[in-house]
Protein backbone atom coordinates (compact mmCIF):
# COMPACT_ATOMS: atom_id res chain seq x y z
CA UNK A 1 0.00 0.00 0.00
CA UNK A 2 1.32 3.18 -1.15
CA UNK A 3 2.21 5.51 2.19
CA UNK A 4 1.44 9.54 2.54
CA UNK A 5 2.88 11.89 4.34
CA UNK A 6 0.42 13.12 7.53
CA UNK A 7 0.48 15.37 10.38
CA UNK A 8 -0.49 13.59 13.41
CA UNK A 9 -3.51 16.02 14.57
CA UNK A 10 -4.66 15.47 10.67
CA UNK A 11 -4.08 11.95 10.80
CA UNK A 12 -6.57 11.39 14.02
CA UNK A 13 -9.20 12.55 11.88
CA UNK A 14 -9.12 11.03 8.64
CA UNK A 15 -8.50 7.60 10.84
CA UNK A 16 -11.94 8.73 12.80
CA UNK A 17 -13.72 8.93 9.11
CA UNK A 18 -12.19 5.37 8.17
CA UNK A 19 -13.69 4.18 11.43
CA UNK A 20 -17.33 5.30 10.49
CA UNK A 21 -16.94 8.34 12.83
CA UNK A 22 -18.86 11.03 10.57
CA UNK A 23 -20.43 13.21 13.66
CA UNK A 24 -17.62 15.90 15.85
CA UNK A 25 -18.05 18.13 17.86
CA UNK A 26 -15.37 20.38 18.96
CA UNK A 27 -13.65 23.78 19.91
CA UNK A 28 -10.42 25.02 18.63
CA UNK A 29 -7.65 24.98 21.21
CA UNK A 30 -3.51 24.74 20.47
CA UNK A 31 -1.58 22.30 19.49
CA UNK A 32 -5.35 20.49 18.88
CA UNK A 33 -6.69 22.77 16.19
CA UNK A 34 -6.22 21.16 13.18
CA UNK A 35 -8.27 17.83 14.14
CA UNK A 36 -11.18 19.96 13.96
CA UNK A 37 -10.23 22.36 11.28
CA UNK A 38 -9.61 18.85 9.28
CA UNK A 39 -13.01 17.86 10.27
CA UNK A 40 -14.69 20.36 9.11
CA UNK A 41 -13.58 20.16 5.50
CA UNK A 42 -13.63 16.27 5.38
CA UNK A 43 -17.22 16.07 6.99
CA UNK A 44 -19.51 18.37 4.89
CA UNK A 45 -18.00 16.00 1.50
CA UNK A 46 -19.41 12.55 2.65
CA UNK A 47 -22.28 13.65 4.34
CA UNK A 48 -21.51 14.23 7.80
CA UNK A 49 -22.19 16.24 10.80
CA UNK A 50 -19.07 18.85 11.73
CA UNK A 51 -20.05 21.74 14.47
CA UNK A 52 -17.87 24.00 16.25
CA UNK A 53 -19.85 24.26 19.48
CA UNK A 54 -19.37 27.45 22.00
CA UNK A 55 -17.41 25.92 24.07
CA UNK A 56 -15.48 22.65 24.96
CA UNK A 57 -18.53 22.33 27.65
CA UNK A 58 -20.96 22.63 24.77
CA UNK A 59 -18.81 20.00 22.70
CA UNK A 60 -18.72 17.06 25.18
CA UNK A 61 -22.86 17.14 26.14
CA UNK A 62 -23.56 17.32 21.89
CA UNK A 63 -21.03 14.33 21.92
CA UNK A 64 -23.80 12.59 24.78
CA UNK A 65 -26.64 13.30 22.63
CA UNK A 66 -25.28 12.21 19.57
CA UNK A 67 -23.88 8.55 21.20
CA UNK A 68 -27.17 7.97 23.01
CA UNK A 69 -28.80 8.37 19.28
CA UNK A 70 -26.19 5.37 18.72
CA UNK A 71 -23.83 6.62 15.94
CA UNK A 72 -20.23 7.07 16.39
CA UNK A 73 -19.11 10.55 17.58
CA UNK A 74 -15.60 12.23 18.59
CA UNK A 75 -14.42 15.18 20.02
CA UNK A 76 -11.03 16.63 20.73
CA UNK A 77 -9.33 19.20 22.77
CA UNK A 78 -6.06 19.87 24.64
CA UNK A 79 -5.33 20.32 28.42
CA UNK A 80 -7.47 23.18 29.84
CA UNK A 81 -10.22 21.92 27.74
CA UNK A 82 -10.75 18.26 28.57
CA UNK A 83 -10.51 19.45 32.15
CA UNK A 84 -14.09 21.33 30.76
CA UNK A 85 -15.43 18.72 29.57
CA UNK A 86 -15.23 16.72 32.82
CA UNK A 87 -18.75 16.43 33.76
CA UNK A 88 -20.08 15.57 30.71
CA UNK A 89 -16.96 13.19 30.42
CA UNK A 90 -18.58 10.98 33.50
CA UNK A 91 -22.21 11.85 32.62
CA UNK A 92 -21.08 9.36 29.47
CA UNK A 93 -19.46 6.97 31.40
CA UNK A 94 -22.88 6.80 33.84
CA UNK A 95 -25.32 6.58 31.07
CA UNK A 96 -22.85 3.72 29.39
CA UNK A 97 -22.37 5.10 26.00
CA UNK A 98 -19.54 4.70 23.92
CA UNK A 99 -17.65 8.17 22.55
CA UNK A 100 -14.16 9.02 21.60
CA UNK A 101 -12.02 11.98 23.19
CA UNK A 102 -8.82 13.14 21.85
CA UNK A 103 -6.32 15.24 24.32
CA UNK A 104 -3.53 16.33 22.44
CA UNK A 105 -1.71 17.62 25.87
CA UNK A 106 0.12 21.17 26.60
CA UNK A 107 2.19 22.15 29.16
CA UNK A 108 0.04 23.24 32.66
CA UNK A 109 -1.17 23.67 34.91
CA UNK A 110 -4.36 26.47 34.12
CA UNK A 111 -3.37 27.68 30.64
CA UNK A 112 0.15 26.74 30.84
CA UNK A 113 1.63 26.93 27.51
CA UNK A 114 1.55 25.04 24.24
CA UNK A 115 4.56 23.04 24.24
CA UNK A 116 3.93 19.23 24.57
CA UNK A 117 3.43 17.76 27.74
CA UNK A 118 2.30 14.60 29.60
CA UNK A 119 0.99 16.39 32.86
CA UNK A 120 -2.82 15.04 32.62
CA UNK A 121 -1.59 11.33 33.15
CA UNK A 122 -3.68 11.46 36.40
CA UNK A 123 -6.42 13.32 34.83
CA UNK A 124 -7.14 10.30 32.53
CA UNK A 125 -6.19 7.47 34.48
CA UNK A 126 -8.00 8.78 37.37
CA UNK A 127 -9.72 11.96 37.64
CA UNK A 128 -11.71 12.54 34.09
CA UNK A 129 -14.70 13.25 36.06
CA UNK A 130 -16.77 12.76 39.37
CA UNK A 131 -17.63 9.44 40.63
CA UNK A 132 -16.66 5.50 40.00
CA UNK A 133 -15.41 5.22 37.15
CA UNK A 134 -12.71 4.65 34.32
CA UNK A 135 -12.20 5.78 30.38
CA UNK A 136 -10.36 2.99 28.42
CA UNK A 137 -7.24 4.97 27.25
CA UNK A 138 -4.37 4.89 24.16
CA UNK A 139 -1.57 6.33 24.30
CA UNK A 140 0.39 6.03 20.54
CA UNK A 141 3.68 7.05 19.49
CA UNK A 142 3.59 7.48 16.18
CA UNK A 143 1.49 8.80 13.27
CA UNK A 144 0.78 5.56 12.32
CA UNK A 145 -0.15 4.84 15.30
CA UNK A 146 -2.63 7.32 16.15
CA UNK A 147 -4.04 5.59 12.59
CA UNK A 148 -4.32 2.41 14.31
CA UNK A 149 -5.49 2.91 17.70
CA UNK A 150 -8.03 5.71 17.03
CA UNK A 151 -9.90 3.18 14.94
CA UNK A 152 -9.23 0.75 17.21
CA UNK A 153 -10.78 3.44 20.11
CA UNK A 154 -13.99 3.46 18.42
CA UNK A 155 -14.57 -0.50 18.23
CA UNK A 156 -13.87 -0.49 22.04
CA UNK A 157 -16.20 2.17 22.78
CA UNK A 158 -19.09 0.17 21.16
CA UNK A 159 -17.99 -3.12 22.52
CA UNK A 160 -17.80 -1.91 26.26
CA UNK A 161 -20.11 0.93 25.55
CA UNK A 162 -17.61 3.73 27.06
CA UNK A 163 -16.04 6.73 26.94
CA UNK A 164 -12.13 6.15 25.11
CA UNK A 165 -9.59 8.27 25.26
CA UNK A 166 -6.49 8.96 22.91
CA UNK A 167 -3.77 10.80 25.14
CA UNK A 168 -0.97 12.32 22.37
CA UNK A 169 0.88 15.24 22.97
CA UNK A 170 2.05 18.21 21.06
CA UNK A 171 4.61 16.35 19.37
CA UNK A 172 2.47 13.44 17.88
CA UNK A 173 -0.04 16.18 17.11
CA UNK A 174 2.17 18.27 14.97
CA UNK A 175 5.04 16.21 13.71
CA UNK A 176 4.34 14.69 10.31
CA UNK A 177 5.68 11.01 9.39
CA UNK A 178 4.63 8.60 6.31
CA UNK A 179 1.61 6.01 7.06
CA UNK A 180 -0.50 3.72 5.45
CA UNK A 181 -4.25 4.57 5.19
CA UNK A 182 -5.54 1.11 6.04
CA UNK A 183 -9.14 0.13 7.66
CA UNK A 184 -8.38 -1.88 10.61
CA UNK A 185 -10.61 -5.51 10.54
CA UNK A 186 -14.00 -4.75 11.60
CA UNK A 187 -14.26 -5.82 15.33
CA UNK A 188 -17.50 -8.07 16.45
CA UNK A 189 -19.39 -5.29 17.21
CA UNK A 190 -23.22 -5.59 19.61
CA UNK A 191 -25.78 -4.18 18.18
CA UNK A 192 -26.87 -0.92 19.97
CA UNK A 193 -30.58 -1.88 20.71
CA UNK A 194 -30.09 0.13 23.79
CA UNK A 195 -29.73 3.46 21.29
CA UNK A 196 -32.71 6.35 21.65
CA UNK A 197 -32.51 6.21 17.49
CA UNK A 198 -37.03 6.06 17.78
CA UNK A 199 -39.27 3.27 18.10
CA UNK A 200 -41.66 3.61 15.39
CA UNK A 201 -43.90 1.86 18.45
CA UNK A 202 -42.08 -1.86 17.05
CA UNK A 203 -40.44 -1.39 20.69
CA UNK A 204 -40.07 -0.23 24.25
CA UNK A 205 -38.88 3.20 24.08
CA UNK A 206 -34.92 3.42 25.35
CA UNK A 207 -33.90 6.10 27.67
CA UNK A 208 -30.60 7.61 28.53
CA UNK A 209 -30.38 8.55 32.21
CA UNK A 210 -27.43 8.79 34.64
CA UNK A 211 -29.73 10.04 37.62
CA UNK A 212 -30.42 7.25 40.30
CA UNK A 213 -32.18 8.51 43.36
CA UNK A 214 -32.43 5.00 44.80
CA UNK A 215 -28.94 4.54 46.66
CA UNK A 216 -29.42 0.29 46.16
CA UNK A 217 -29.94 0.86 42.63
CA UNK A 218 -26.88 3.06 41.71
CA UNK A 219 -25.08 0.50 43.81
CA UNK A 220 -25.86 -2.12 41.57
CA UNK A 221 -25.89 0.02 38.58
CA UNK A 222 -21.68 1.01 39.69
CA UNK A 223 -20.96 -3.05 40.34
CA UNK A 224 -21.93 -4.19 37.05
CA UNK A 225 -20.11 -1.79 35.64
CA UNK A 226 -16.72 -2.72 37.47
CA UNK A 227 -17.46 -5.81 36.18
CA UNK A 228 -17.09 -4.92 32.92
CA UNK A 229 -14.01 -3.11 33.68
CA UNK A 230 -12.15 -5.80 35.02
CA UNK A 231 -13.21 -8.08 31.73
CA UNK A 232 -11.01 -5.05 30.36
CA UNK A 233 -8.36 -5.01 32.58
CA UNK A 234 -7.84 -9.08 31.60
CA UNK A 235 -8.61 -9.08 27.84
CA UNK A 236 -7.42 -5.29 26.60
CA UNK A 237 -3.95 -4.84 27.78
CA UNK A 238 -1.56 -3.09 25.32
CA UNK A 239 2.24 -2.92 25.99
CA UNK A 240 5.64 -3.38 23.76
CA UNK A 241 9.00 -4.25 25.35
CA UNK A 242 12.14 -3.18 23.73
CA UNK A 243 15.16 -4.85 24.72
CA UNK A 244 14.29 -5.93 28.16
CA UNK A 245 15.18 -9.69 27.36
CA UNK A 246 18.86 -8.95 28.91
CA UNK A 247 17.83 -5.42 30.24
CA UNK A 248 19.35 -4.54 33.99
CA UNK A 249 17.63 -1.03 33.88
CA UNK A 250 14.18 -0.75 32.28
CA UNK A 251 13.08 2.44 31.10
CA UNK A 252 9.23 3.00 31.56
CA UNK A 253 7.41 5.47 29.09
CA UNK A 254 4.88 5.98 26.70
CA UNK A 255 4.39 8.36 23.76
CA UNK A 256 6.55 10.85 22.15
CA UNK A 257 8.87 10.38 25.09
CA UNK A 258 8.90 6.53 24.68
CA UNK A 259 11.07 7.56 21.03
CA UNK A 260 13.28 9.52 23.04
CA UNK A 261 14.16 6.56 25.32
CA UNK A 262 15.19 4.27 22.40
CA UNK A 263 17.81 6.43 21.27
CA UNK A 264 19.21 6.42 25.34
CA UNK A 265 19.14 3.00 25.09
CA UNK A 266 20.95 2.24 22.09
CA UNK A 267 24.04 5.13 23.92
CA UNK A 268 23.77 2.93 26.84
CA UNK A 269 23.73 -0.33 25.46
CA UNK A 270 27.45 0.83 23.37
CA UNK A 271 28.80 1.59 27.07
CA UNK A 272 27.78 -1.32 28.07
CA UNK A 273 24.51 -1.09 30.22
CA UNK A 274 21.84 -3.48 29.71
CA UNK A 275 19.02 -1.01 29.29
CA UNK A 276 15.33 -1.78 27.78
CA UNK A 277 11.98 -0.11 27.26
CA UNK A 278 8.72 -1.18 28.59
CA UNK A 279 6.39 0.84 26.98
CA UNK A 280 2.72 0.98 27.71
CA UNK A 281 0.43 1.33 25.05
CA UNK A 282 -2.77 1.22 27.48
CA UNK A 283 -2.39 3.69 29.94
CA UNK A 284 -5.56 2.45 31.48
CA UNK A 285 -5.72 -0.30 32.09
CA UNK A 286 -2.23 -0.39 33.22
CA UNK A 287 0.35 -3.05 31.84
CA UNK A 288 1.04 -4.07 35.59
CA UNK A 289 1.53 -7.54 34.40
CA UNK A 290 4.08 -7.17 31.69
CA UNK A 291 5.96 -4.63 34.11
CA UNK A 292 5.32 -7.48 36.96
CA UNK A 293 7.14 -9.92 34.85
CA UNK A 294 10.70 -7.83 33.82
CA UNK A 295 11.04 -7.01 37.84
CA UNK A 296 11.49 -10.81 37.96
CA UNK A 297 14.99 -9.94 36.24
CA UNK A 298 15.61 -6.16 36.16
CA UNK A 299 17.68 -4.21 38.74
CA UNK A 300 15.62 -1.05 38.68
CA UNK A 301 13.38 0.77 36.89
CA UNK A 302 13.38 4.64 35.61
CA UNK A 303 9.91 6.21 34.76
CA UNK A 304 10.73 8.92 32.24
CA UNK A 305 7.77 11.51 32.24
CA UNK A 306 7.18 14.48 30.49
CA UNK A 307 5.66 15.69 34.03
CA UNK A 308 6.71 16.15 37.30
CA UNK A 309 5.91 12.65 37.89
CA UNK A 310 2.66 11.19 37.52
CA UNK A 311 2.91 7.31 35.92
CA UNK A 312 5.32 6.40 38.08
CA UNK A 313 2.96 5.57 41.01
CA UNK A 314 1.66 3.20 38.92
CA UNK A 315 4.85 1.62 38.01
CA UNK A 316 5.60 1.86 41.63
CA UNK A 317 2.02 -0.39 42.53
CA UNK A 318 2.98 -2.66 39.40
CA UNK A 319 6.55 -3.90 40.52
CA UNK A 320 5.66 -4.11 44.14
CA UNK A 321 8.45 -3.04 45.73
CA UNK A 322 10.51 -5.88 44.15
CA UNK A 323 12.99 -3.15 42.64
CA UNK A 324 13.85 0.70 43.13
CA UNK A 325 11.62 2.73 40.33
CA UNK A 326 13.26 6.17 39.72
CA UNK A 327 12.19 9.18 38.02
CA UNK A 328 13.22 11.15 35.18
CA UNK A 329 11.16 14.01 34.32
CA UNK A 330 11.02 17.42 32.35
CA UNK A 331 8.18 20.22 32.81
CA UNK A 332 6.14 23.04 31.62
CA UNK A 333 6.58 22.32 28.15
CA UNK A 334 9.99 20.65 27.84
CA UNK A 335 11.32 17.86 26.16
CA UNK A 336 14.46 15.02 27.13
CA UNK A 337 17.17 14.82 25.37
CA UNK A 338 19.07 11.26 25.16
CA UNK A 339 22.17 12.60 26.64
CA UNK A 340 19.64 13.29 30.06
CA UNK A 341 18.01 10.09 29.58
CA UNK A 342 21.43 8.40 29.05
CA UNK A 343 22.45 10.32 32.20
CA UNK A 344 19.98 8.92 34.55
CA UNK A 345 20.90 5.47 33.02
CA UNK A 346 24.35 6.24 34.41
CA UNK A 347 23.26 7.28 37.45
CA UNK A 348 20.96 4.21 38.37
CA UNK A 349 24.01 1.67 37.28
CA UNK A 350 26.53 3.38 39.21
CA UNK A 351 24.51 3.59 42.52
CA UNK A 352 24.53 7.08 42.45
CA UNK A 353 20.72 8.36 41.24
CA UNK A 354 18.03 8.88 44.04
Amino acid sequence: MEKVLMKGNEAIAEAAIMAGCHHFFGYPITPQTEVAAYMSKRLPQIGGVYLQAESEVASINMILGASSAGVRAMTSSSSPGISLMSEGISYIAACDLPAVIVNIQRGGPGLGGIQPSQADYYQATRSSGHGDFYLIVLAPNSIQEIIDLTQRAFDLADIYRMPVMILGDGILGQMMEPVELKVNEPAALPEKTWATNGTSRSRKKNITNSLYLKPEELERINIERFKRYKVIRDKEILCETYMTDDAEIILVAYGATSRVCKNAILLAREKGIKAGLLRPITLWPFPAPALKLEAEHAKAFICVEMSMGQMIDDVKLAVECARPVYFCGRTGGMVHTPDEILEKIEAVNGGEAV
